[in-house]
């Protein structure tokens, strides 16, 4: 009988800057969490469609390719996952509302802050320990 691989925190990285996007998923790789990345709030959308409710963070620039801003997809994530911890970032003020419990990071933001938001959200759905994840009530 085959040995099972121990669950990972997943993470959704939308990032339109390519160097960005790359520096984010090897950050969150190199600790363990697997990545999802997209280039566009439209191509994230179809991601958390599929497959939100195993994501445990995403993280959002607000500029993005395409027609739909970071806020915007932040609003939609929450309602495929209620629990799926939320960073919005951007080098300018934010001036639209962000869901509930939805961060805004302004850049430049510290690589480290990265990591630690990722091992809460993942310690938050009980995934810390290579465990399946806790089911959502």
């Amino acid at each position: 009988m085959g040995q099972s691989k121990p669950f990972r925190a997943t993470a959704l990285i939308v990032e339109d800057d390519p160097m960005q996007r790359e520096m984010l998923c090897l950050l969150l790789e190199e600790s363990d969490v697997d990545v999802i990345e997209c280039e566009s709030a439209e191509a994230a959308e179809l991601v958390l469609e599929r497959a939100g409710g195993s994501l445990v963070l995403m993280m959002t620039d607000v500029q993005l390719a395409g027609h739909m801003s970071g806020v915007e997809l932040a609003h939609i994530a929450r309602k495929y996952n209620p629990d799926l911890g939320l960073i919005v970032t951007s080098g300018r003020p934010l001036r639209e509302e962000l869901p509930d419990g939805a961060k805004f990071w302004e850049k430049p933001w510290a690589p480290l802050d990265v990591i630690r938001e990722a091992e809460r959200a993942a310690h938050a759905r009980g995934i810390d320990d290579g465990a399946e994840p806790r089911p959502r009530p």
